[in-house]
């Protein structure tokens, strides 16, 4: 089995396959990941940002409380166990669930990880009666693997509204660039930046710009009439149980549809309510010492964005009175989210199987007529038929485990030896 991608999900399956006891499939499988090293949302890693979801959700724990793979064993192994309980807290940093994922990878008995190698495309190989049987990895540097089983979990694409994608990338940053693209700017010099978007990441480097630019003067624009908690009661939280997959994906279209829309506040176009509490105080500090660096502008709508020279010039619309303004940058920052649909790596395959629209099982194979041998299982973006937690940390570990179950049930049918399940370790 090949998985494409070396990020939370991947490395969850990973875990799963291990703690399978299935020996033989686990020693026959490899992550591969395009970069030299593993982090977690590279692009945020800001210094003092949080996980907004508990490290009892890790990779492992809500499917196997006694897996060595545990945040906990992880904080134990680092000595800092102690000193993390003290904290009192179910959030930590986010910098520590991306020293997590590297600890998960390093500690894998059987199933590897190769670094460097990014995928450059996929394609379709066919038996003697043309079904599809197993598929062929190139990679970018001209490296292919040939695998039976393939999962793509490679991340959603960032969202890139219309209006900004002709402008040069180093004045126009998404947030997943974020800390590449700030890191290659002159610190001192003072830019006009504006930043785009309601949600956590836009807020995030709204209040990072401030400390990575010192001299900057930030203004960010929101459609909205101004910030918004993310919706955290217990009871709404329910819908992000892995038992709710189930119900959602039994609904049909239009239900699901609904439920998504209503749900959109949990996850899209909030705050973190303790992050939000803390950029009011800092915006308070400002006025308070005169200070008038930054502006938050609501109700606002961007209606063009051109190149002027060395400058951006966005066209306002404010969306109370209608009346257009223009404001000039030197520096847009993009917190416009992530497109919620399959990668372009997956995309390539759409024409080889005759697949539109592209229909998804229960357990995350996609349906492929005449494809009994090799399957593809996509991860992270299946939001429209398993529910708006499917791109979150949240259902890995049960997510996992369903794919490892699916994939064991369709080998041993075709007999293939998977070796005899065992206990691994203290987490079977």
């Amino acid at each position: 089995m090949l998985a494409v991608g070396a990020g939370p999900a991947n490395l969850a399956l990973a875990v799963a396959i291990e703690e399978s006891g299935h020996t033989g499939l686990a020693a026959n499988t490899l992550l591969i990941e395009q970069h030299a090293d593993i982090k977690w949302q590279r692009g945020l890693l800001l210094p003092g940002a949080r996980s907004q979801v508990s490290f009892i959700k890790d990779l492992v724990t809500l499917r196997n409380p006694r897996s060595d793979f545990s945040f906990l064993n992880f904080m134990h192994s680092k000595r800092r166990l102690d000193e993390f309980v003290n904290l009192s807290t179910f959030y930590p940093y986010r910098s520590e669930i991306s020293e997590y994922l590297a600890w998960v990878a390093d500690s894998l008995r059987s199933v590897r990880v190769r670094y460097n190698a990014r995928c450059a495309s996929i394609a379709v190989n066919r038996d003697a009666d043309g079904a599809p049987h197993d598929w062929t990895v190139t990679l970018a540097g001209g490296d292919t693997i040939t695998c039976r089983d393939l999962v793509i979990g490679v991340g959603r694409e960032p969202q890139v509204p219309e209006v900004f994608r002709q402008l040069p990338t180093d004045k126009v940053i998404h947030s997943s660039r974020y800390c590449a693209g700030i890191a290659e700017l002159d610190r001192e010099r003072p830019y006009r930046v504006a930043v785009v978007g309601g949600a956590q990441s836009a807020a995030e480097m709204f209040y990072a710009v401030h400390e990575d630019l010192p001299a900057s003067r930030p203004t960010i624009l929101l459609r909205s009439v101004g910030f918004q908690n993310y919706q955290t009661s217990k009871f709404v939280n329910e819908l992000f149980y892995p038992s709710f997959v189930d119900e959602f994906f039994d609904c049909d279209q239009e239900s699901r549809r609904q439920i998504l829309d209503e749900m959109r506040i949990t996850n899209y176009a909030g705050l973190a309510p303790p992050f939000l509490d803390e950029l009011y105080a800092m915006l308070y500090r400002q006025r308070l010492n005169g200070d008038d660096r930054s502006r938050v502008m609501t109700l606002t709508e961007i209606v063009t964005a051109r190149q002027d020279g060395e400058e951006i010039v966005l066209e306002l619309s404010d969306r109370r009175t209608r009346k257009i303004t223009e404001l000039r940058c030197d520096l847009v920052l993009l917190g416009t989210g992530y497109r919620n649909e399959p990668s372009p790596l997956f995309r390539q395959l759409e024409p080889q199987l005759g697949i539109d629209p592209v229909g998804v099982s229960r357990n995350y194979r996609v349906e492929i007529d005449n494809a009994p041998w090799g399957a593809i299982y996509l991860q992270g973006t299946n939001e429209e038929t398993h529910g708006i937690a499917d791109s979150l940390i949240s259902v890995l570990a049960h997510r996992s485990a369903e794919i490892v179950e699916d994939m064991v049930t369709r080998r041993t049918a075709s007999g293939q030896r998977l070796g005899t399940p065992q206990p691994a370790g203290r987490g079977a």
